[in-house]
């Protein structure tokens, strides 16, 4: 497998023999940390396609994925990821098959539904700070209104950055 950084949001996950390669198209691109979360999506859908077609006979040499994404404005957290599948000889007929199995991705599941992240450090002498609860909105994830507190310990009120 190779993953190539296709840009500062984006990257695409090819089948290529041999062990996993992580390449640049530039030698001044790193490989952030939104990178890994974009591979793990791409990597994770790559293998699902795989398992389902196998079972089928149908060959993954030319299925290309491509996962770019964008930033909520104004912050350093994503807003939305896109994975784009291109398998040329894949038949029109087994497409929304095909599909169905990409969903069933657990990364791709895990970033859609949600999930609490806990932040730990047991030998910290600060107070416990505590992430904000994670509940659902119309609008997808949203904060919980209880106060929270800050690194100094200070309650932050709700709403504030």
């Amino acid at each position: 497998m190779k993953i190539t950084l296709t840009g500062e949001e984006s990257l695409r996950i090819e089948p290529v023999a041999g062990q996993l390669t992580i390449e640049a198209e530039s030698p001044d691109q790193s490989y952030s940390p939104f990178h890994m979360l974009g591979s793990a999506v791409g990597m994770c859908t790559f293998a699902v396609l795989q398992s389902w077609a196998s079972n089928r006979s149908v060959p993954v040499d030319d299925l290309r994925i491509d996962v770019s994404w964008d930033f909520v404005a104004g912050e350093h957290r994503l807003a939305m990821m896109n994975v784009k599948l291109t398998w040329p000889s894949l038949s029109a007929e087994l497409w929304p098959r095909a599909l169905r199995a990409a969903n069933i991705c657990g990364v791709h599941r895990t970033l859609t539904e949600g999930m609490e992240v806990t932040l730990e450090a047991p030998e910290s002498q600060s107070p416990e700070i505590e992430s904000p609860a994670v509940q659902e909105s119309t609008h997808g994830i949203a904060r919980s209104s209880r106060a929270v507190a800050q690194a100094d310990g200070q309650p932050r009120p709700p709403g504030a950055p």
